[in-house]
């Protein structure tokens, strides 16, 4: 299988602290990759980082192979980023959101309208699209986060938290939409606290805490491993790892 995405040594300090220490890992084409810790591990700074929305202190990222400080433009142009704080504006419609933020991959024209309208498609948001995020339930706003987020067809996407207070149904939705995405053959990298998502979507789970990696590999295997000392589920084998609780 090939690789993606490797993550090589990375490194990030803040005034002085090191959040992320020559952290290692790498991400299959063609996966979902659970990349998990608690508050303050360092998960957010590597997400940054590697999104190119902040720098590193040391190491290197490759995408297929190539650094991507070599070819930055195809790097981001192949990437896309569904945040966990909602990026959209308010004063526009969700099809003007949806294009604004399409347009900046170079999509013009003929080919701007469609990527716009099969994004809205997919999320379930075509018939809305002339209202204002504003007007949205919380789960509708969560799927234009989305649109936003794979308009312009990027093979790998990290989603950030994308259902973080939502209701049931609508998280299923947007669950069911990312299995989609998968199939399709995007390569996914997702975070989240909630671990049966995790256990749903997920083949294989990067850990991590203080900055160091603690736990690694397929999903299955961790919990195998696991097991033998009592801890049945992820969100046990994560507590014995970190020492803390999901959503401290």
């Amino acid at each position: 299988m090939e690789k993606i995405l490797e993550v090589k040594n990375l490194k990030k300090s803040y005034d002085g602290k090191e959040v992320v220490k020559g952290l290692s890992f790498y991400v299959n084409e063609g996966e979902i990759l659970g990349f998990l810790g608690p508050n303050g591990a360092g998960k957010s700074t590597t997400i940054n980082i590697i999104s190119t929305v902040a720098t590193s202190d040391g190491g290197n990222i490759d995408f297929y192979s190539k650094d991507i400080k070599l070819n930055i433009d195809k790097f981001k142009n192949s990437l896309g980023v569904v945040p966990q704080d909602f990026a959209y504006f308010s004063d526009l419609t969700a099809y003007d959101n949806v294009k604004f933020f399409c347009s900046l991959y170079g999509f013009k024209g003929k080919e701007l309208k469609e990527a716009v309208k099969t994004a809205l498609e997919f999320v379930g948001l075509w018939e809305r699209r002339k209202e204002y995020p504003d007007a949205f339930s919380g789960g509708m706003k969560r799927r234009l986060n989305i649109a936003c987020g794979i308009a312009h067809k990027p093979k790998l996407i990290i989603m950030d938290e994308p259902t973080v207070g939502i209701d049931p149904q609508s998280r299923n939705n947007i669950l069911e939409a990312i299995k989609k995405l998968n199939f399709m053959g995007t390569t996914i990298i997702y975070t989240s606290h909630y671990m049966e998502e995790v256990e749903e979507i997920c083949s294989r789970l990067v850990i991590i805490d203080k900055g160091e990696i603690v736990g690694e590999g397929n999903k299955e295997k961790i919990k195998d491993k696991y097991r033998k000392i009592g801890k049945g589920t992820l969100e046990d084998i994560f507590l014995y790892l970190t020492g803390k609780e999901l959503r401290d």
